[in-house]
């Protein structure tokens, strides 16, 4: 399950280095990321990804414009990326830019994915959760 929150260093453009605790979670070096709904990047070891668009896949497809979206939505942001020996990777510009992270970020565990957020926009989120 992924759990805490970390604050790593962007190491060049985009580049980044996975916590350890978010890396053990992953069991391999293959992980899905996709644009979160919420102005984030989402981050699931391959095969939970495998498994929560699985019932996305069992909805109808021709008779549902929302399935429709909400698959093309899921699939056409994500990517496979391989982690290196060390845990790090680089964060797709598409996904940089369609996120507005910067230079700080966030990550959080979020128990089934992580998420990665510009240190920002999370700070801001995070006071709404509060409330």
């Amino acid at each position: 399950m992924f759990l805490g929150t970390y604050q790593p260093n962007l190491i060049g453009k985009g580049r980044i280095a996975l916590p350890k605790k978010i890396r053990n979670e992953l069991a391999g070096n293959r992980l899905v990321l996709t644009i979160g709904f919420e102005n984030c990047i989402l981050g699931f070891a391959e095969k939970s990804w495998e498994e929560i668009v699985k019932p996305e896949f069992s909805r109808p497809f021709f008779s549902d414009q929302e399935s429709r979206d909400l698959r093309r939505k899921m699939c056409m942001e994500a990517m496979v990326i391989e982690l290196d020996s060390q845990g790090r990777f680089i964060i797709p510009e598409t996904m940089m830019s369609g996120t507005d992270i910067k230079e700080q970020l966030t990550i959080i565990g979020a128990g089934d994915h992580f998420e990665i957020w510009d240190n920002k926009i999370w700070g801001d989120y995070r006071k709404k959760l509060n409330k």
